[in-house]
């Protein structure tokens, strides 16, 4: 497996104290990069229910999920058998019966009948139907939201994480550097694409890469203000911006990084713009240290933007990590206004002050670690606008 088994033990004890703190007997975790996190899963399972069991008294998990994908948790979790449970494939898109009974079975098994359960109500994983056929099966429990408890603890990363973070970077900036060489004027949207994700899936030579939680991102043109659309038919033309945003991964882990292409001759208005992009990131990265909040980085970003024409509503970064689809994101603080979360060492954050605006689009991003007294790059790639 990617990490020796007393990781995983730590970051189970962890969790067990933050369920502590909340009053919460027993956690069901649905998220498949929580789940990833405390047992090691990774299949390609997520569109099914699927989920870990965490009880305080237990020293494992219990993974539940589809009986085909048993075999999966064999081989990728560090369970003993007797806490890997399967459900019979007529629990699966059946009118009588759910996945959450089998839950619900699992779970009167060990006694559980009337304790208070956290549930991740707030994850895209978790349904108004699966609440309401668990609720139904066990009446007498009381259930809380624990949506985000794994989520906050996987925040502060092991040296053995940072390591395959900075092996998913050189993954990242291989797959830009193929990008930023295809993308020219008469070049398909769809053919930069598939050289992307020919060099995300090769890895490095010593590492195969995996499937990144979000497509590449290729906005251009006057598409370049819509950052989340999918490449298309169309060809690059001259005076076209293009941004990319793309990740490699590694046993699920991501290093996203944002860059920007000016396909002809940019002007001095554009160029003024992106200065300020620049000097805003770079002021940033300066002064993120430990002991610091969110919003305190982001400030020093609006510090840049006040003396500029230069606006931006939207967050300037975010945690990351493990990640599957639909986001790489920790889903936990961002680096905004208002956000009071405070830094520490080791967390790693994408540093995204992307302008997504058409005509003036520049989008520019790192991806870095919280060390003692700073931060340091997870990638090693210019930041400066690429000109063809």
């Amino acid at each position: 497996m990617p990490f020796e088994k007393c990781e995983f033990k730590i970051r189970l004890n962890k969790t067990k104290i933050e369920m502590q703190k909340r009053g919460i007997e027993l956690l069901i975790s649905t998220n498949p990069a929580n789940i990833n996190y405390l047992s090691g899963y990774d299949g390609y399972s997520f569109y099914v229910v699927q989920g870990l069991v965490v009880l305080l008294d237990e020293p494992e998990p219990i993974w539940i999920g589809r009986n085909m994908d048993v075999p999966g948790a064999l081989f990728s979790t560090w369970l003993s058998g007797e806490n890997i449970r399967g459900y019979e494939d007529d629990y699966f898109q059946s009118d009588t019966k759910h996945p959450m009974h089998f839950f619900a079975d699992i779970l009167k098994e060990r006694g559980i009948t009337n304790q208070r359960i956290g549930l991740e109500w707030g994850q895209d994983s978790f349904n108004v139907t699966s609440y309401n056929e668990l609720q139904k099966k066990m009446p007498d429990c009381k259930f809380t939201d624990a949506s985000f408890l794994i989520n906050q603890v996987r925040m502060i990363k092991s040296e053995t994480e940072i390591n395959y973070m900075k092996i998913a970077g050189n993954i990242t900036v291989n797959a830009m550097k193929v990008a930023i060489d295809a993308i020219g004027e008469g070049m398909r949207e769809s053919d930069v694409a598939a050289d992307i994700y020919q060099t995300l899936i090769r890895g490095t030579g010593e590492y195969a890469g995996d499937y990144p939680a979000i497509i590449p991102l290729l906005s251009s043109g006057e598409k370049v203000s819509a950052p989340h659309l999918s490449w298309t038919n169309r060809r690059y033309k001259r005076d076209d911006i293009v941004s990319i945003e793309l990740s490699g991964c590694l046993h699920r882990y991501h290093t996203p990084l944002a860059r920007t292409i000016y396909i002809g001759a940019p002007s001095q208005e554009y160029m003024d713009i992106v200065n300020v992009v620049q000097e805003g990131l770079n002021n940033m990265l300066e002064f993120i240290k430990p002991g610091i909040t969110c919003a305190e980085v982001a400030e020093e970003w609006n510090k840049v933007l006040s003396q500029s024409s230069v606006t931006k509503e939207s967050r300037v970064g975010y945690p990351i990590g493990i990640g599957y689809p639909p986001d790489w994101g920790e889903q936990t603080v961002s680096i905004r206004a208002g956000d009071t979360s405070i830094l520490q060492k080791n967390m790693t954050f994408h540093v995204l002050p992307g302008l997504f605006q058409a005509e003036i689009g520049f989008v520019v991003s790192e991806s870095i670690r919280i060390t003692e007294n700073g931060c340091e790059l997870l990638t090693n790639l210019s930041n400066d606008l690429i000109v063809k």
